[in-house]
């Protein structure tokens, strides 16, 4: 099996994990099973809510997830439903609750990203509601990419450095937020990944906060995470403007619509 196919089937499988434990639930919230292997007896179980919605990117919201099953959690995918939603690739993913259903004593709250997936959610009073009332209990808030945009219209990153992906951390500070460029932020009781694959890495970095850097660096080793890529274009310093104006050209319409999102909220939250 090549690479790529094993990385096919690696997320496939994850996919399904979370498609069949939701389609599994009942009546009250189930989380989704910890795989036997990596449970810790001593510790007890880490309360994760991730939040899933439409056209949400499948790997921000999977790469921390894998993070997060190795410690002993119990992890709620949260819709405002329990109707699957379609991510980026149009995989579906069944929520284990819904907004309404979700524990509020959380360790860790979570948002993935997702543009105009993203730019829904910032609209959306229901969603906005439920994060501002887990947020302002959760031991941890979080997320990673554009959900960071998110997080700012739930009002839960005024008055924090955050980041999220390269193409809108300017538009955090509209929320109250202050941009910060790079991988990974960590102020106080927030952390924020930038875009897509900075997911492993945010995983990691709270895994050290949730569990210590020994369960976090046997967790890096267990999914063999040491990138090394064929070549370095990953942010726009590396790529250089033209390749970052051509990106943005294609992308007017959209970040047009996350601007105008960003307005709003800031109107709403009275900045």
């Amino acid at each position: 099996m090549n690479r790529r196919s094993f990385a096919a089937n690696a997320l496939g499988g994850a996919l399904l994990v979370a498609a069949t434990a939701g389609a599994c639930a009942q009546s009250s919230p189930q989380p989704l099973p910890r795989p036997r292997m990596m449970q810790q007896s001593d510790v007890a179980p880490l309360k994760v809510a991730m939040l899933v919605y439409s056209r949400m990117v499948t790997l921000d919201l999977v790469a921390p997830q894998s993070v997060l099953q190795m410690l002993n959690s119990e992890i709620h995918l949260v819709g405002e439903t329990r109707e699957p939603v379609a991510t980026d690739l149009g995989l579906p993913v069944t929520p284990t609750c819904t907004i309404n259903e979700c524990p509020r004593d959380l360790d860790v709250l979570f948002v993935p990203g997702g543009l105009m997936g993203s730019v829904a959610c910032m609209k959306n009073p229901a969603i906005l509601d439920f994060l501002a009332d887990r947020g302002a209990h959760a031991r941890y808030v979080t997320s990673v990419c554009t959900g960071g945009l998110v997080l700012g219209a739930a009002g839960l990153l005024r008055g924090y450095e955050a980041t999220a992906h390269w193409a809108v951390t300017h538009l955090l500070p509209l929320m109250g937020a202050t941009k910060v460029d790079a991988r990974v932020v960590h102020d106080r009781n927030r952390l924020t990944g930038a875009g897509v694959t900075a997911g492993l890495d945010f995983g990691l970095t709270l895994a050290v906060l949730l569990r210590g850097q020994e369960a976090a660096e046997r967790t890096q080793l267990i999914l063999e995470y040491e990138p090394a890529p064929p070549f370095r274009k990953g942010t726009p310093v590396l790529a250089g403007p033209e390749r970052v104006a051509e990106m943005r050209t294609g992308r007017v319409w959209m970040e047009g619509q996350a601007w105008d999102a960003s307005l709003a909220a800031a109107k709403r939250l009275g900045l």
